[in-house]
This record gives C-alpha cells, structure tokens and sequence, in this order.
C-alpha cells in the first residue's frame, strides 16, 4: 500500500488498482486540493476543509463515497464507521479552545479499513479524547493510525498523543496541522521524536510493521 498526504486530512492509498481517498478538500475549501480518480471515498465530517468527493470522479470514475457511520465492504477493503465528535467550525479564540469560543458540533466518523492483511485507522476532525466505550470496543489491533494534532476543533497535539499510544499501534501518521507549526513541534516532542525526517510518501506491507510500536511517520504533503 501506498501512502500520500495532499494536507489538512486528505489522503491517497493505493493498493494495485484501487484507489482510496481519505477526507478529501473541497473546492469551497480555502486550502489547496487536488483531483484525481477514485474508487473510495471516506469523509468523516461534512466540512468544506474535508468532504470534497466531488474532486474524485475523473472520467468514467465514480467513488463509492462513505459519509458516517456503519460497515461497508468495497473492492475486498472491508470498512467500519463509528460516531463520534468534531468541534470544527469557528476558530478557537486566544487563550480557548473551539468549543469555549462557540464552534459548532459535528458528527464525526472514525473509519477503521482492513486493507492488504493490515488493520488501519483514520480518527478523522475528532475534537475529544473520550470515546464511547463501543467505539473503543469496536477499534482492536490497529497497525496504523491516522490522528489530528492541530487543534482548532480538533485534538490538540498533547491530547493526540494521548489518544493515539491508547490504540497501540506499529505506525502513527499525524494529520491536519501546518508545517513547521509549534503543533507539530509539540506533538512530535511529546512522542520523543523531535528530529523525526519527513518522507514523501509511504509504502508499506504488512511485513514492515514486524518490530514497531508507536512510531510517527512524517508525510510531506504533495500539493
């Protein structure tokens, strides 16, 4: 499988002929997207910044396009969505987070994937380090996971770490921050990795992950 982060939480995997779109940017979005093909398409909350499906139809490609939860099972990647919480919306004010300054409640949706023998997950714009205890039941043995870190209606870099060794898993991608941030900085100090190098994308199989626990993986964003 192959990896590449076109920033905020958009994501391309691609695993042979298939392609699969993470939280894709809408062209309502102030940040830059890109548009390309896709078979799949995950949006875990209806945000301009994260639900621009209609980037991904080219040609005679349409995504099957999953928009909350519930179980899916498309091109043999078998897909669940659980509910949870997102505070993306007014910014935060000085000194306070989205929700003390008003931000407007969403529903998000964390989406796990099972995808080439490996067990993924995208936690999407969550907002809050507490989780249902049936979306912490339903989320076992996670190989990688996907977390927000910026804050701004989602997890705050501390929070996220938090959230992200809870899962236990081999590979942790850090999402939705900007580059060269303090966000960044802190989440990255807060795992011990301060001096972790960015790559351009990602390819691994279920093999490479023998021997690692919690590692952070720096994508560049390819725009």
């Amino acid at each position: 499988m192959v990896i590449t982060y076109l920033g905020k939480q958009f994501f391309k995997l691609q695993l042979g002929d298939t392609t699969l779109a993470v939280n894709p940017i809408s062209k309502e979005s102030k940040h830059k997207t890109s548009r390309f093909g896709a078979d799949i398409a995950l949006v875990t909350v209806n945000h301009p910044d994260y639900n621009g499906v209609e980037n991904l139809s080219f040609g005679d490609r349409e995504p099957f396009v999953a928009n909350g939860p519930g179980e899916y099972e498309i091109k043999e990647i078998f897909i669940k969505g659980f509910p949870s919480e997102s505070m993306v919306g007014l910014p935060a004010a000085a000194g306070r987070s989205a929700a003390q300054a008003g931000g407007e409640k969403r529903q998000n949706t964390i989406y796990t994937l099972a995808i080439d023998k490996m067990n993924v997950c995208f936690l999407g714009a969550l907002s809050s380090k507490e989780l249902k205890t049936e979306t912490r039941e339903g989320i076992d043995g996670v190989d990688i996971l996907f977390v927000p870190i910026g804050g701004k209606g989602t997890l705050g870099p501390a929070d996220a770490y938090q959230v992200a060794v809870s899962f236990e898993p081999k590979l942790i991608i850090p999402m939705d921050y900007e580059e060269g941030s303090e966000e960044l900085k802190k989440f990255l100090k807060e795992g011990g990795s301060p001096k972790t190098d960015p790559v351009d994308k990602l390819t691994v199989k279920q093999k490479d992950l023998e021997g690692r626990e919690g590692e952070i993986v720096l994508l560049i964003p390819s725009l």
